[in-house]
């Protein structure tokens, strides 16, 4: 196991702005549902998922560089962005059953899955319920390993979320956020830190049908007490499958601490520390990040997989049981 925090400025290492051709959008209709997604280049596939209320292009400054030796595949999950949004199943479950299905209508057997936030629960499902199709994880400020988050976050699962949301996107109620976030920066707060990114998120809510969708997903992994979803009862079953771990000293979504915890219930995963970074790595630091992952895919061999050593490790179970830090209200996926 390798804890490597490393200082880090923000806001370093721009990468060079994506191209046209690398940004395009590509549709396919799945199970009578168009889904949007950006592919690239060629070899080993990347499976990029981004986290909740988000879409493909927070990966734009990544996929020139990953796309030089690797094909990358980067989807708008079923709610966001330029993909559907019906009234339909936001779990993590079934969005890791339409990576399963995007990859097969590709063509793609097996990809190393890059998942952040709540795209890093999506990640570690597939690797759970596809075992076979995975190659390696890396998880980015991922949820799913405790029951803490943003307390935002919190509010928006409740009742009423609806007008909130719409509410944000008024003239004069910008105006009173953009200042909220300027005193947060001045402050130096972890959330100011993250509220611009979190901000973008908003505004890619154009109408009421993308908050429906969003609010959807949201109920899906958090209710007003926290986190309701877990990763961390399986955590064992990754053993013999590469681990990267990536996360933000200053995360004001997904403490920190949750990337010290998954670490520790995760059999040989790898785990960087981006210190002066939030809850988008990615975003403050792209050349570090995607040196990291380049290295770790070109120093790991895909994980391996068969029926004998799956069997046995659901048989032995996890040793000890649940961490402590695991409640009984907390529930996995599936």
């Amino acid at each position: 196991m390798f804890d490597i925090p490393r200082e880090l400025p923000t806001r370093t290492g721009r990468l060079r702005p994506v191209a046209d051709a690398d940004a395009e959008l590509h549709y396919h209709v799945v199970h009578g549902y168009r889904r949007a997604y950006r592919i690239a280049g060629s070899g080993p596939a990347v499976l990029l998922i981004h986290g909740i209320g988000d879409s493909s292009d927070t990966w734009a400054e990544l996929i020139p560089g990953l796309a030089r030796k690797h094909t990358v595949i980067a989807p708008d999950l079923l709610g966001h962005g330029a993909s559907d949004k019906p009234r339909a199943d936001y779990s993590v479950a079934a969005y890791a059953n339409g990576m399963r299905d995007l990859l097969g209508v590709l063509g793609i057997e097996r990809a190393t899955l890059v998942g952040h936030s709540l795209g890093g629960g999506v990640a570690m499902q597939f690797a759970y319920q596809f075992p076979e199709r995975t190659e390696r994880l890396v998880l980015v400020s991922t949820g799913g390993v405790g029951r803490e988050v943003n307390p935002v976050l919190r509010a928006v699962s409740l009742p009423g979320a609806d007008l909130m949301l719409s509410a944000l996107k008024l003239p004069g109620m910008r105006l009173q956020t953009n200042t909220v976030i300027q005193l947060m920066q001045l402050l130096g707060t972890d959330l100011g830190l993250d509220a611009p990114d979190l901000l973008n998120l908003v505004d890619g809510l154009p109408d009421a049908t993308a908050r429906s969708a969003f609010i959807r997903t949201l109920r899906a992994v958090v209710d007003w007490r926290g986190q309701v979803v877990t990763m961390l009862d399986r955590c064992y079953l990754v053993q013999g499958m590469p681990t990267l771990l990536l996360w933000g000293a200053r995360d004001s979504v997904v403490p920190v601490e949750h990337a010290h915890r998954a670490h520790a219930a995760m059999p040989g995963s790898r785990l960087e520390v981006f210190n002066g970074a939030g809850h988008f790595p990615f975003h403050s630091d792209p050349r570090r990040f995607l040196e990291l992952v380049e290295d770790f895919i070109e120093t790991t061999p895909p994980g391996s997989w068969s029926a004998d050593q799956w069997r046995e490790l659901l048989r032995s179970g996890r040793d000890g049981g649940l961490p402590d830090t695991a409640e009984a209200s907390e529930r996995s996926a599936t």
